[in-house]
């Protein structure tokens, strides 16, 4: 696909082109009615609620809406408006014409968008209903499956499938393979025949192989939907009394090698091919009760703060594939992060400083996966401390400064309960214990340092930093680090990052990424998938795909 306009993933639902949002009680409804005409790109049209880029960008948005927007919501029906389709997976034509890159972004995105799903579901009391209406192939039933509970409508038509070995030569790229045997339970020699069979399965029998949980008849097909998802709302302790906080739309302004919001800027040095994110803490006291929480709503330090990181990491994911180093930093009083992370975790059970916690778990949890070498500096004006420690511990290397003959200006380094387990990354671990492996002494060193303000020597002696240089040599190392990391493979960069950032933990979401990021990924590249008679590129052509029919 051709460079084009940036994509930007800010929306609201006023803009949407393909979504439909509806309320009643306890129970939201989210509609897919994708627009044919309305692709992110020129190319193609999204026939068959099929979807791209964009109908994922709505997605994110809208899960977020009811995240924050409509805390009575208990429980979350997907449908679709288009009759006899629930969704035909992602558009084949858009992924024929795009780059690589283009396809690997946006399937990583769409992970990360339906794991966000399975989050809420576990941590928020947010539950999901996938109501199958029609025919659900591909990243439809990936959708599906990322939802608590599946009901597929039995009128002798409608199936789910998993076509895209057969069809596509490629493998379902939004977690399909391992959701069905993880999550599903699909007898492997089942999951087979499911996946290597364009034409789905439907009625009882999709019952029997634990592809879907409930069937029913096009006439009660909507009583049974509304009962399940009003038993799973009964189950959500998300208050049904309480009022939402506006998600208003974020202030940035972008230059072309520059973001800057109110408390995240990105800067960009094209020649060392890096970006510099620095993180701020808040200038203004913040509350320290739920009513001035509830006053400050989307403007409260930590919901802003979480929610511009979020979308800069997205921007510079997507439009910035060149920059291949992110440097973290962060600025301001180390005390105003420790005094809000204080305020959330005195109010951590109600529910809007829950959903908080939840993005901002989400959102560092987007950098372990993003395919950027992460170097996170700790220099004087730094404030890593508590929930902005975390970036420090994203990094695959941390470095920081030591002052000696001027122990006043040198950066210090506070851990809190925030580091040890309420932002766990994808495979449920802290990144403390990973960076530990869970040995007992070295993570009872570092809770017995909590609140403590560490210098370099002393971070560096409990294992919390790669390495303490003083300012004679400071910026020549961090040169020489920066470098060497450019003159590398990004392709074994990005292999080496994914294998030992999650090194020890293996879960669902894990191998998600893992099987995205080293199976798809490759297949993508292959011709039996983009070559110029490769399934991907002979689709709805009339033309049989040829492939190399080595296995290699």
């Amino acid at each position: 696909m051709a460079e084009m306009t940036p994509v930007v993933y800010q929306t609201t639902p006023s803009q949407y082109k393909h979504l439909k949002l509806s309320f009643e009680g306890q129970v939201a409804t989210l509609s897919i009615d994708i627009a044919e005409d309305g692709g992110i790109r020129p190319g193609y049209k999204l026939k068959l609620n099929s979807y791209d880029l964009g109908v994922d960008i709505e997605l994110y948005d809208a899960l977020n809406r009811i995240r924050f927007e409509h805390p009575e919501v208990g429980a979350v029906v997907v449908t679709s408006l288009k009759d006899r389709i629930f969704c035909s997976g992602a558009n084949i034509f858009m992924l024929g014409l795009s780059s690589h890159a283009w396809k690997v972004n946006f399937c990583k995105f769409t992970n990360e968008t339906r794991n966000g799903i399975e989050d809420s579901s576990k941590h928020s009391g947010l539950k999901f209903v996938a109501a199958l209406n029609g025919a659900c192939a591909g990243g439809g039933y990936e959708l599906a499956l990322a939802c608590d509970d599946i009901v597929l409508v039995d009128d002798r038509s409608s199936t789910v499938s998993l076509p895209e070995v057969p069809l596509l030569g490629v493998l379902p790229g939004t977690g399909g393979l391992t959701r069905v045997t993880d999550k599903r339970h699909v007898r492997h020699d089942l999951a087979d025949i499911f996946c290597t069979t364009s034409e789905g399965v439907r009625g009882q029998k999709a019952i029997d192989w634990r592809l879907v949980d409930a069937i029913a008849k096009p006439q009660q097909f909507a009583q049974v939907v509304s009962e399940r998802a009003a038993r799973l709302a009964a189950t959500s302790d998300r208050p049904a009394g309480a009022k939402g906080v506006a998600l208003t739309p974020l202030a940035c302004s972008k230059t072309a090698d520059a973001l800057a919001y109110s408390f995240v800027s990105v800067d960009i040095a094209r020649a060392n091919r890096t970006a510099t994110f620095t993180v701020k803490a808040p200038a203004a006291a913040q509350p320290t009760d739920i009513a001035g929480i509830e006053a400050l709503g989307a403007a409260w330090w930590p919901l802003q703060m979480a929610r511009e990181l979020d979308d800069a990491i997205l921007h510079m994911r997507t439009n910035e594939l060149d920059i291949g180093s992110w440097i973290l930093k962060t600025a301001g009083d180390a005390k105003a992060v420790l005094a809000c992370d204080a305020t959330m975790l005195a109010h951590k059970d109600h529910w809007l400083v829950r959903e908080t916690i939840g993005l901002l778990r989400r959102t560092l949890a987007r950098l372990d996966v993003s395919s950027r070498s992460l170097f996170a500096l700790i220099e004087s004006g730094s404030c890593f401390a508590g929930t902005l420690a975390e970036l420090a511990f994203c990094a695959d290397r941390t470095y920081m400064l030591t002052l000696p003959d001027d122990a006043d200006k040198a950066p210090t380094l506070v851990l809190d309960e925030f580091n040890f387990g309420f932002y766990p990354m994808v495979n449920d671990q802290s990144r403390l214990a990973r960076r530990f492996y869970e040995e007992t002494a070295p993570m009872e060193a570092a809770r017995g340092a909590a609140g403590k303000a560490l210098d370099a020597d002393a971070a560096q002696a409990l294992g919390l930093v790669t390495a303490a240089l003083d300012d004679i040599d400071w910026a020549d190392e961090i040169r020489m680090v920066i470098e060497s990391r450019a003159a590398m493979s990004p392709d074994a960069l990005t292999g080496l990052e994914a294998n030992l950032r999650f090194c020890q933990k293996e879960n669902m979401a894990t191998r998600i990424f893992g099987r995205l990021t080293a199976w798809q990924n490759w297949i993508f590249n292959r011709p039996n998938a983009v070559g110029e008679k490769g399934a991907l590129k002979v689709y709805g052509k009339g033309e049989k795909a040829a492939f190399d029919l080595n296995r290699v």
